[in-house]
């Protein structure tokens, strides 16, 4: 994603997805307690916090060639290569490339150290991330810490995995009908990976990302780390802190997946969670009747809606070159009735469309890399094994269908896991009293409230900033697709700066109907 428009990138397709002014203030208790201590090193083994053996000292040792990462771009991005192990539990043998960004803190007095970062995915590159922070990161912190970007191993110009997907296999979520179709395409997907990409597909996992963290702190010379992780970027952060809790410093995690759900159930908890979205924009959209008109009562509205459904399934409805189905319509909203003007004014773009009214063109998110969805399928597919029989993928998909008609035959469906390799290491199981910052929307679509608390339960030295009212996914430094919530990103800057953690949970508050419609992005973004 380009950060000259960071939406862009930092929300794919699902984009799980990319592929998110009031006086500030606390509703709650301010910052005054520091935060807990960390839990002794013990070793590198799943579901452990602890610190994983030291890799071997020419990896820890490397001396970064640091030079302009462009032309067009300012002297002090400077960017170089690292080499991490393929494998780094035999970091004898292959390795693969690793390319690091970093801007230098502005008051070398005041630095406290270095900040890393990533733009959530799986699959989103991060070497720019140090411009975009510059500029959206207040001098307070920007002062105090070198900004530190990275391409994780895979993505971008680190070693990029490429599956050679068409346009059609880069579609995802996908509606379950006609299944054989699907189950075609997930194991086409999967073929093609494996051949592509060989034994380096196994590799590419968020566990070993955060062990290549860990070379690039070494190689910085830093006993400690702080961190910036925003939607999928928080599994990375919390995995990281699960393997070197003591080599966390500041950890602010933005939109935050559950670790426990990681991956196939963080897929389908999108289709209960979007049903109360759903019933909360209906109240919103009649109780603004005056302007949009799709209905005076709650009732009124959401007949309204499946109304277009029910037209769409029978004759597509034509926005500009695209002929929407019912299907789509409703993949199309799942994300924007997250954000209540947004989902009121794309349905009113369709009813006027449905009538043969000239109507805008019709948003569609960018079209997502091969290398972001390989990326993405392989650390996916990779952290966690999932069901091989594609029995039950049908069947969980009917019954969710039922279940929670808006989205239920998308989010259950059959994904390329089902055919790939099995993980060659357990998915890492977090549960730690490291120090972290979590801050989430109450009304997200991607990484739902009930999914940051879970990561709320397993970081049990974390505090958590919620935005009461707050839409869309991602909170503060320029992350969601509207303003930052001020009274929560004051809080994360209190917290980078000062290291103080607030004294128990905050609640910050947002006014509905004031953000702007999801961006996209491959997963979670």
């Amino acid at each position: 994603m380009s950060h000259r428009a960071p939406r862009r990138r930092l929300l794919p397709l699902l984009a799980l997805g990319a592929t998110v002014a009031l006086t500030p203030g606390l509703v709650g208790a301010t910052a005054s307690a520091a935060p807990r201590p960390h839990t002794a090193p013990a070793t590198d083994r799943p579901g452990t916090a602890g610190t994983a053996p030291a890799p071997p000292d020419r990896f820890t040792r490397q001396t970064p060639d640091w030079h302009r990462c462009g032309a067009d771009t300012p002297a002090a991005y400077q960017c170089a290569t690292l080499k991490v192990p393929l494998d780094h539990r035999a970091p004898g043998g292959a390795t693969l490339d690793l390319a690091i960004s970093r801007i230098e803190a502005g008051d070398p007095e005041r630095r406290r150290g270095v900040l890393l970062s990533n733009p959530g995915g799986p699959g989103g590159v991060g070497l720019d991330l140090p411009l975009y922070f510059a500029e959206q990161m207040p001098e307070a912190v920007t002062d105090r810490y070198d900004l530190i970007g990275f391409d994780p191993r895979g993505v971008g110009a680190s070693s990029p995995v490429n599956c050679g997907l068409t346009e059609s296999e880069r579609q995802w979520p996908r509606n379950y009908r006609p299944f054989d179709r699907n189950v075609a395409w997930a194991r086409t997907v999967a073929d093609k990976c494996r051949e592509k990409a060989g034994a380096t597909l196994a590799h590419l996992t968020t566990r070993n990302t955060a062990r290549d963290m860990d070379i690039l702190r070494a190689v910085l010379g830093e006993k400690k780390i702080s961190y910036f992780g925003v939607s999928y970027g928080t599994a990375l952060g919390a995995v990281y802190a699960q393997l070197f809790p003591g080599r966390a410093d500041r950890f602010v995690l933005d939109s935050a997946v559950d670790p426990k759900l990681m991956w196939r159930d963080m897929f389908r908890v999108w289709a209960p969670e979007v049903e109360p979205a759903f019933r909360r924009w209906a109240r919103w959209t009649a109780a603004h009747a005056g302007r949009y008109d799709l209905g005076r009562t709650p009732a009124e509205v959401r007949a309204t809606f499946w109304g277009l459904v029910e037209r769409a399934d029978r004759d597509p409805i034509v926005v500009g070159d695209a002929k929407l189905t019912g299907a789509d319509v409703r993949a199309v909203l799942r994300r924007e009735f997250f954000t209540v003007r947004g989902a009121a004014e794309l349905v009113g773009v369709l009813r006027d469309a449905a009538a043969g009214k000239p109507v805008p063109e019709f948003p569609t998110p960018p079209e997502i890399p091969d290398n972001g969805v390989s990326a993405l399928w392989a650390v996916v597919c990779g952290d966690a094994a999932s069901p091989r029989d594609p029995g039950r993928y049908l069947r969980d998909s009917v019954r969710d269908a039922a279940r929670y008609p808006l989205f239920g035959d998308f989010a259950s469906n059959i994904t390329p896991c089902a055919f790939w390799d099995a993980p060659v290491e357990p998915l890492t199981r977090v549960d730690n009293e490291v120090g972290t910052l979590i801050l989430q929307n109450e009304w997200d679509s991607q990484t739902p409230l009930s999914a940051a608390r879970g990561m709320h339960r397993a970081l049990k030295g974390s505090r958590m900033v919620t935005v009461d009212e707050g839409e869309g996914h991602g909170v503060a430094y320029g992350m969601a697709a509207g303003p930052a919530n001020r009274c929560a990103q004051d809080t994360a800057t209190s917290y980078l700066v000062t290291g103080r953690l607030p004294g128990k949970d905050v609640t910050c508050r947002a006014t509905p109907g004031t953000g702007r419609g999801e961006a996209a992005h491959p997963v979670f973004g």
